[in-house]
């Protein structure tokens, strides 16, 4: 089951013309991301200020479907596609009113702020991570 949040498309998401302005849609899918763990129970704080990981995204593909505009309620559901040693696979699909407005495939990977090499991912937010891991679609 993915992790679900709504949130409104904002007067300063937009453009002067009242469609979403896209380097918007990147903040929104951060706060979503850090809501994701935080649902279970992992701040991100917490992650980087204690226990000194990172969570750089190393690849991004966004395909944009249709427009956005202010006063919009951005659905999104985040979909945890495959988790790797140190390597988390996102699929995020947003949707306004049921149509999607955007996708977005992701892959985050954990790190040492130390020395900025990959870092297996803690029990903890594995075992939280796991909670949305959905079946692979590749058969």
């Amino acid at each position: 089951m993915p992790f679900t949040i709504s949130k409104p498309m904002r007067f300063g998401d937009c453009d002067l013309t009242g469609i979403a302005y896209h380097p918007a849609y990147l903040s929104m899918l951060v706060d979503v991301n850090e809501a994701m763990f935080a649902s279970f129970g992992v701040t991100w704080k917490e992650i980087m200020f204690e226990r000194k990981l990172g969570l750089p995204t190393v690849t991004l593909n966004l395909e944009f479907k249709k427009p956005a505009v202010y006063g919009d309620v951005l659905d999104f559901a985040v979909h945890v596609r495959a988790i790797g040693r140190a390597s988390l696979d996102l699929e995020t699909i947003v949707t306004v009113r049921g149509d999607i407005i955007w996708t977005v495939r992701q892959r985050i990977v954990m790190t040492s702020l130390e020395d900025h090499k990959s870092h297996p991912w803690p029990d903890d937010v594995r075992a939280g991570l796991t909670r949305y891991l959905e079946p692979s679609h590749d058969a």
